[in-house]
């Protein structure tokens, strides 16, 4: 083995080591998928690493910069492969990510969670680099497995990089929400971005029995994991588990968080005051926050501290995804007592954000794990929740309440 296979062995063999670290000891045929599918082999010659400050990334080389590149690469983080969906920034405009190499150990735990077992045929939904369906291939085999990705520069050049190690699984380049349906029906499917409830087409496609495995958002913040079983009555059922942010399906993004396109100066706003500091919903506490992005649908957040507005330190506004309504909660940058509040539209948007979070304190804050998520046979969506300990109503058995969204 010559000085640089030694190298990349090593490599692999330390990425494992910290996958471990992070979940635990995987099950042998996982170990042997991340040691036996190079991670790097995958990534672009360019790529978007985070600053130091963590406030934004920027471009990073593998000729200009090939120490940095290798290192990115055998991280144990997400390694951005795409920026502006593959359109060059505005002028003046950020390069914001659109597509990634998921951070290795959160691959892992996904992969541990799907459950997958010898014979299954599994739906990748985000090929994205094709490393994580190279790792799919290698634990099911190339025949049993589909990777459907959205954009086609993608999915060509994953296609490309999986035949380079020999694995030739079906690439499909299309709308992940919509699934696969000629290689229907699956056991298996595993979603590499942040859907905001379970796409219909997927659940038609799975057998009953079938598990699926997402990372979720809201439009209120992007955190958690479902896994969810499809039963032979077409209805899903699942619980949520921890999990990092990850990117948004394309036909799940907000699809409007720009407040100047909300607000209008000829807007009559109704004033009035809160108790509930916006820091308690929105200052990065991920369970509550996950907690009031199920409760209050659609509702999204952006925090302002360059305003310009005589005695408001720092604003937090809202909006809702139908451009209609908006509020904002206004910190002098002095009391932690009382907030200015103002309102517009048809929704009230602080009342229902305070309401989330009496309902999310009232049933004893419970964490992430202890929420739900059940589809019915015509499709309706609930969110589920331990029972409070005050009176709302219950689910089946007293046990849980569901909030219909």
């Amino acid at each position: 083995m010559s000085v640089e296979a030694r190298a990349l062995w090593r490599a692999r063999v330390d990425l494992l080591r910290r996958v471990e670290v992070a979940v635990g000891v995987l099950p042998q045929v996982w170990r042997e998928a991340f040691l036996g599918v190079p991670r790097h082999v995958f990534l672009p010659d360019v790529v978007w690493l985070r600053r130091p400050d963590g406030d934004r990334h920027e471009r990073c080389e593998r000729v200009s910069e090939p120490e940095r590149w290798w290192t990115a690469a055998y991280a144990d983080t997400p390694v951005v492969v795409q920026v502006c969906d593959g359109d060059a920034p505005r002028p003046g405009g950020p390069e914001w990510p659109s597509s990634a190499a998921s951070q290795p150990s959160i691959v892992a735990a996904t992969l541990v969670a799907l459950d997958v077992a010898d014979g299954h045929r599994v739906l990748e939904i985000g090929t994205g680099t094709g490393w994580n369906a190279g790792l799919l291939a290698h634990r099911v085999g190339d025949d049993r497995l589909v990777t459907i990705e959205v954009h086609a520069d993608l999915a060509r050049i994953a296609r490309s990089r999986l035949a380079a190690l020999d694995r030739h699984p079906t690439v499909v380049w299309g709308d992940g929400a919509e699934g696969w349906a000629t290689g229907a029906p699956y056991d298996r499917i595993v979603c590499t971005a942040a859907v905001t409830h379970l796409p219909p087409a997927w659940i038609r496609q799975c057998r009953p029995g079938a598990v699926i495995v997402t990372p979720w958002a809201s439009a209120w913040t992007a955190n958690g994991t479902l896994v969810a079983e499809v039963d032979d009555r077409g209805r899903a059922h699942g619980r949520f588990r921890t999990g990092g942010a990850f990117m948004h399906l394309r036909g799940h993004r907000s699809r409007s968080t720009d407040i100047g396109r909300v607000v209008s100066p000829e807007h009559a706003a109704t004033p009035s005051t809160t108790t509930l500091s916006p820091w308690a919903v929105a200052g990065g506490d991920p369970v509550a926050e996950f907690a009031i992005g199920l409760s209050a649908p659609g509702v999204w957040h952006h925090w302002d501290e360059d305003g310009d507005v005589d005695g408001v330190h720092t604003r937090l506004w809202l909006g809702d995804e139908a451009g209609t309504s908006w509020a904002s909660v206004d910190h002098d940058g002095h009391r932690l007592t009382d907030f200015a509040v103002r309102q517009h539209g048809p929704r009230h948007l602080w009342n229902e954000i305070e309401a989330a979070w009496s309902r999310w304190c009232a049933a004893g804050r419970p964490g992430i794990e202890a929420f739900g998520w059940t589809v019915s046979a015509d499709g309706e969506q609930h969110a589920r929740v331990p029972e409070s300990t005050a009176p709302r109503p219950t689910g089946r058995g007293g046990e849980a309440a569901s909030w219909s969204l």
